[in-house]
């Protein structure tokens, strides 16, 4: 994204660059983002001697299977050493960080987050990619109705919006009503949120406000933080509730935001130019290259200097997709993120994921958009409890929906699920990410 008198424009040069040119790139800088590591990082060092590996070890692609990967857990242990808060994972002098973020802690400890000024001006220039391809333009009026503080959140889309040349409004301490209210007075024509929280303000647009959410006006959508909208149902939700496009994205605090659709919606593109991104064989641990087999994501930020991100396991699960026709070389993500290593667990022996729940109760327009689910075990047998809401439009109407979901959870799952229904409004809702999925067995499997 470049910069010029008149203001911002797409420069292709990158995204439609020939593939083999790509991969020659990518290689190059993954060298290089290793050597700093090594370098710099005793972390990675320590890493790197265990596994006997030094930096001209990694001549070819084959190579790079060697570089041993890196979890969060590592940064978390790296933490508790000087200098605080970072630990020995900080490649530059403490006085060289300029942005604190860190992680969410939905899955443990947070992982604190330093960057560099350039660091953080390059985190801003993934986003410009990401909102450019979306459609976002100098014309826009967008509205930021997130909590700002130490999570990450929508911090690189409101400067990425600012250095594109759109109008950023932010709505930080307002309320749900209160932030609409605003987007209605300043007519804004687009805003970024959870696919969970785009849901909940068009419910509490509908339901408090007596307001319907497309006589807002927005325009598009950009959504992050959970896979919904890359799953069918939740997105169709969201846009028949705004009549507007709603666009994917995915990124995370220690990695960056490396993944967008584009406007013509065939699935995320990855940022191959900024990043790598390997997916990995659930059993074998090869590298998968070919469309429609789900694999595990390994991915390596080539940019990032204060805290490096080299072959760092996501523990998201991912499958390559075709070509898009918007002309861009970089590969898509077929469905976007199709569920968590962690999540992704077998219940009486047959592999489950909870984006398939999510899919089949989103699909139900007799059901609100909230739900959870709760594998558990029963003595020896693994049990699924899936609680919903039915709306209150559709009172009275219980039996014919149980019996619907049941076949639509089975028909999506092989698996048979223990369904409660409760009173709408009663699940809890959420405003950044959601935890709707909870498995209770020991040892999660």
């Amino acid at each position: 994204m470049t910069r010029t008198k008149d203001g911002p424009y797409w420069n292709p040069l990158m995204e439609t660059m020939p593939r083999e040119n790509l991969r020659d790139l990518q290689l190059a800088k993954f060298k290089r983002i290793l050597r700093w590591a090594w370098e710099k990082s005793p972390l990675y060092r320590r890493l790197y001697d265990e596994a006997g590996l030094v930096p001209e070890d990694i001549r070819t692609w084959e190579d790079v299977a060697r570089v041993p990967m890196l979890e969060k857990e590592h940064y978390r242990t790296a933490q508790a050493k000087e200098p605080w808060p970072y630990g020995d994972s900080l490649c530059v002098p403490l006085s060289e960080v300029t942005e604190y973020h860190q992680t969410s802690g939905t899955t443990g400890q947070p992982v604190y987050q330093p960057d560099t000024w350039r660091d953080w001006e390059w985190w801003n220039e993934c986003w410009s990619y990401i909102m450019w391809a979306m459609g976002f333009r100098n014309t826009d009026r967008v509205f930021l109705p997130f909590g700002y503080n130490v999570f990450v959140a929508y911090w690189a889309g409101h400067y990425a919006g600012e250095k594109i040349g759109c109008e950023m409004v932010p709505g930080g301490v307002l309320n749900t009503v209160e932030r609409l209210l605003k987007m209605k007075e300043l007519r804004v024509n687009a805003f970024m949120a959870t696919p969970t929280y785009v849901l909940g303000m068009a419910e509490t647009c509908r339901n408090k406000l007596n307001i319907d959410p497309t006589s807002l006006g927005i325009q598009r959508i950009l959504c992050a933080g959970e896979p919904g909208a890359s799953v069918p149902a939740t997105k169709k939700r969201m846009e028949e509730a705004w009549q507007c496009p709603v666009y994917d994205h995915i990124g995370a605090t220690e990695i960056g935001g490396w993944a967008y659709e584009c406007t013509h919606k065939r699935g995320p593109h990855v940022n191959e130019g900024m990043f790598l991104l390997e997916l990995i064989d659930l059993e074998t641990g090869r590298p998968i290259e070919e469309p429609g087999k789900l694999g595990r994501i390994v991915i390596t930020a080539f940019d990032r200097y204060a805290q490096p991100c080299v072959r760092f396991d996501a523990k998201d699960v991912a499958m390559w997709g075709g070509d898009c026709s918007c002309g861009r070389t970089f590969r898509i993500l077929d469905g976007g993120i199709q569920g968590r290593t962690d999540h992704i667990t077998k219940v009486k022996g047959v592999l489950f994921s909870p984006t398939s729940a999510e899919e089949v109760v989103r699909g139900l327009p007799e059901l609100s958009d909230e739900f959870e689910l709760i594998v558990d075990r029963c003595g020896d047998i693994d049990e699924i409890t899936l609680r919903v809401e039915l709306l209150p439009s559709c009172a009275g109407q219980e039996d014919a929906v149980r019996e619907k979901l049941d076949r639509e959870f089975r028909m999506k799952t092989n698996l048979h699920c223990r369904m409660e229904f409760h009173p709408f409004g009663q699940l809890p809702r959420y405003e950044v990410k959601a935890r709707r999925f909870q498995d209770l067995r020991k040892g999660g499997h």
